[in-house]
């Protein structure tokens, strides 16, 4: 039984999309989307074997080749306009099918996180790389492409007009590739963007995502012997370590919702001698990019005078810069009625053995129920800036164009973002599950877009308003070229 909230969010969101002639009977009874579901399930067995080999390469942001290159293929096969290295990214490319308008974008991720190399196993257990699909993002790109191709021959069949766009982008993980897209301007001429991510859950709510800016800060001192001649030595270490303190002390006196985070990529190589080189590596997130502006002028200033202090001198390379995610209603009520009419899945029981593996390795006495990955969760709108969260690069698209996205179940209920719990559900049908929602969700979304013409047209009213009369685009990394080599 639905609880009132539920029901009060249905009755809402039904309003919605009636408002934009998206009925609940329209939906029901359109054979249009029916067959696309239908083209849909058919390749998924192809779908599920891209998706796995993908995970197998774990390929890490802008080292993407062979991921690309196989998601390049579906689409040339399939007879999309593949134009490669875009935006002088070699892993980049934008596959286009048809012409005029209005234009549909839809997003594809591809690259792997360092470091949680994993089988597919529920255990803990190296696959003996030295990166993993933590992110899920073999899925998120396979869906993406299916969803393309799924449309693209609706288009071809029907004759409907109308551009159709797959947007192939690496090094999401850090390396802010959109950004790269959307600073050369491949976004200019899109109406909307669609796109979605892998989660815990089924939603298409609107939430706050984090702008997000870092650097690697890069000290030189002067080696020596650390006990015979330590005062002719200047020690890079001192500098990384003086500027952790005094950013630590900042914490107090800035915007509670900012996260400033950092590791220590280099500090010397052995304790006898005095490090000459010395590297930290932050992030400054905030719910709003002017503040992470503002906190990060601060960052710059406490590691000048940590190398002023310890006679030692200070370069940075900022790595990447998001913004923060920029809500479309309009859009994103299309995503949820769609969602919904596609629905959820259960787990099978060798799913569930695998699931409950999973989960008994998570911290906390009490998890989510498994049966939470057959539920669409009730659809919100959560404009108020908060705390916490993630950062995307896909917030630099939603200022270029109109953009919605949701997530799927695509994860163990429970599992942490990042984790070797997720990588292993990436590589089993749990995630190709909700992979294949994600793509049904988009198909018929984009669909939508391409047959109510009502609905860009609130969707481009509301993404003006948002952005306000005076806003100029100004990449949060600035002018630099695309760090291809962040990664070293």
């Amino acid at each position: 039984m639905k609880s009132m909230n539920q029901n009060n969010a249905m009755k809402k969101i039904t309003l919605l999309s009636m408002a934009l002639g998206l009925s609940v009977s329209v939906f029901a009874q359109n054979a249009d989307k029916k067959k696309l579901i239908a083209a849909l399930d058919a390749k998924t067995p192809v779908y599920n074997k891209i998706s796995k080999d993908i995970w197998g390469y774990a390929e890490m942001g802008y080292q993407e080749e062979k991921s690309s290159a196989l998601l390049e293929t579906q689409l040339e096969q399939a007879g999309f306009k593949l134009e490669k290295g875009v935006a002088d990214i070699p892993t980049a490319f934008v596959a286009t099918y048809g012409s005029g308008k209005p234009v549909i974008a839809i997003l594809a991720e591809y690259d792997a996180l360092p470091g949680i190399s994993q089988t597919e196993n529920p255990f803990q257990e190296t696959a003996g790389g030295k990166a993993g699909h933590g992110c899920g993002h073999n899925l998120f790109g396979t869906a993406s492409v299916a969803a393309a191709i799924a449309v693209k021959d609706w288009m071809a069949q029907s004759g409907t007009k109308g551009t159709l766009k797959l947007m192939g982008c690496p090094a999401e993980e850090g390396g802010s590739g959109k950004v790269y897209l959307v600073r050369a301007g491949l976004f200019n001429d899109v109406d909307a963007t669609l796109h979605w991510h892998p989660g815990n859950s089924n939603s298409a709510s609107i939430s706050p995502w984090l702008a997000n800016k870092s650097a690697k800060f890069r000290f030189k001192g002067v080696s020596a012997h650390a006990s015979a001649a330590p005062d002719k030595g200047r020690s890079a270490l001192d500098a990384v370590e003086a500027m952790d303190n005094m950013v630590n002390m900042m914490r107090e006196h800035i915007p509670s919702d900012t996260r400033v985070h950092y590791v220590i990529t280099r500090g010397g190589e052995a304790p006898n001698v005095v490090p000459a080189f010395a590297e930290v590596y932050y992030y400054v997130r905030n719910p709003d990019m002017q503040v992470v502006k503002d906190v990060w002028a601060r960052l710059v200033k406490a590691a000048e005078g940590a190398a002023l202090g310890t006679g030692t001198t200070m370069s940075y390379e900022v790595i990447g810069g998001t913004y923060n995610m920029l809500a479309n209603v309009p859009l994103s009520a299309v995503m949820d009625k769609n969602l919904r009419l596609v629905g959820g899945f259960t787990y099978t029981t060798e799913e569930k053995a695998f699931a409950e593996k999973i989960q008994a390795t998570l911290q906390g006495s009490k998890q989510p129920s498994l049966a939470s990955t057959a539920v669409v969760e009730p659809f919100t709108v959560e404009l108020k800036n908060a705390a916490g969260g993630a950062s995307s690069d896909v917030g630099d698209v939603s200022w270029a164009t109109p953009t919605a996205g949701l997530s799927t179940a695509t994860f163990v209920p429970g599992s942490s973002g990042h984790s070797w719990q997720n990588v292993a559900a990436a590589g089993n049908t749990i995630g190709q599950k909700g992979m294949m929602i994600a793509a049904k969700t988009i198909a018929l979304s984009a669909y939508d877009l391409f047959k109510t013409p009502e609905v860009l047209k609130a969707a481009t009213k509301e993404f003006n308003e948002r952005k306000g009369p005076d806003y100029k685009y100004e990449a949060l990394l600035g002018d630099r070229k695309p760090a291809l080599d962040y990664r070293k």
